[in-house]
């Protein structure tokens, strides 16, 4: 994570995971191994398929318009394409959950009925939601939902069958957390 969008270099990620994987390399399960992408709808299938990989979403959002704002590549591939190619995603059962992330923002995206649009969205779908603090930085127009906000959405999600971890933040204080570092080259960019 961190590193760029994977699925616009699916060769290369593809072939790192197939030295990670090999008994000869690092010999890691692929099961164990987790691509994030923000949806590039076009190269689901090819990763699934060539790598055998769990999935995670970058999701953030529950509707075009501010997945649009929050995620721009949404503008490209919208979520009605986004949930079909993630229906389709090879492998996907029970057992390889797909994972949809969800930094979660005070006043936007946190409120109890986003949590039951979030499971409208995903119904069906075996999937778990990483429920992220958004990582403040100096200048950002956006807070982090207070913690017993993020507990209630959790606790809308666990209730609903979804298990819904909420992500311990670190590294707030020197700006090295999630999205905090890429912060300072691109102001311009969530």
């Amino acid at each position: 994570m961190g590193m760029g969008e994977p699925l616009y270099n699916l060769d290369h990620v593809a072939d790192a995971i197939d030295i990670i994987s090999d008994n000869e390399g690092i010999a890691l399960s692929r099961r164990r191994i987790t691509v994030s992408t923000s949806g590039v709808v076009p190269q689901l299938d090819a990763l699934g398929t060539r790598t055998q990989a769990m999935l995670a979403i970058s999701l953030h959002a529950t509707n075009d318009a501010l997945r649009d704002v929050l995620v721009p590549l949404n503008k490209k591939y919208d979520l009605e394409q986004l949930m079909a190619g993630i229906r389709a995603y090879p492998g996907i059962s029970n057992a390889r959950r797909v994972t949809f992330e969800y930094v979660m923002l005070k006043g936007v995206n946190d409120s109890p009925d986003e949590a039951r649009a979030l499971l409208k969205l995903i119904e069906g779908i075996p999937a778990k939601v990483n429920l992220i603090p958004f990582n403040p930085w100096p200048g950002t127009d956006y807070e982090c939902s207070d913690w017993k906000t993020i507990e209630r959405f959790a606790a809308i999600l666990n209730k609903a069958g979804y298990a819904s971890p909420i992500r311990t933040p670190r590294g707030r204080d020197i700006l090295a957390a999630c999205g905090a570092r890429r912060r300072r080259k691109r102001p311009d960019r969530f």
